[in-house]
């Protein structure tokens, strides 16, 4: 697995989704490595950009009126990134039971170096009633998208 750490007891064990992101200058904080905030956007990048691959939030999710809403985002920072890095940012998705759903990110410099770790709790939310569904795995699977591809297991 290209020198990546596994991935979870019970999970198959294939590559996650993953884009790759250089770093700008803009990005930059005062101390010369990538700003706090954007590593929580480089993992919203990946995520955003898993569910297009796995069939688009715009089908049939935003059509029944949900759509995925971020709760919660915690991030542990090994190793800083500098300007001109660039950046290969994976993204998974595991289920439970209830209203939530969580969302992993791993930022790996591209010599395969752990740049962060970034877990998200996630919903979907009715758009009307401002309220999370139940079940966002079934409904997820209802929409039509590819939950082999959002968990990583295919």
């Amino acid at each position: 697995m290209n020198g990546h750490p596994s991935y979870g007891e019970g999970v198959s064990q294939q590559e996650p989704f993953r884009v790759r992101i250089k770093v700008r200058q803009y990005e930059l904080d005062s101390l010369g490595h990538v700003n706090h905030a954007v590593y929580h956007q480089y993992g919203e990048v990946a995520r955003l950009e898993l569910f297009e691959k796995a069939g688009g939030m715009e089908k049939e999710l935003l059509a029944s009126g949900i759509s995925p809403v971020l709760l919660e985002s915690h991030i542990v920072y090994r190793r800083e990134l500098r300007a001109g890095d660039e950046v290969d940012v994976t993204c998974r998705a595991t289920f439970g039971e209830g209203k939530v759903f969580w969302m992993q990110n791993e930022i790996f410099k591209l010599d395969g170096t752990l740049s962060a770790e970034i877990k998200c709790t996630l919903g979907l939310m009715d758009l009307t009633k401002r309220k999370l569904v139940p079940a966002p795995r079934e409904r997820i699977v209802e929409a039509g998208l590819d939950l082999d591809l959002l968990c990583g297991t295919v």
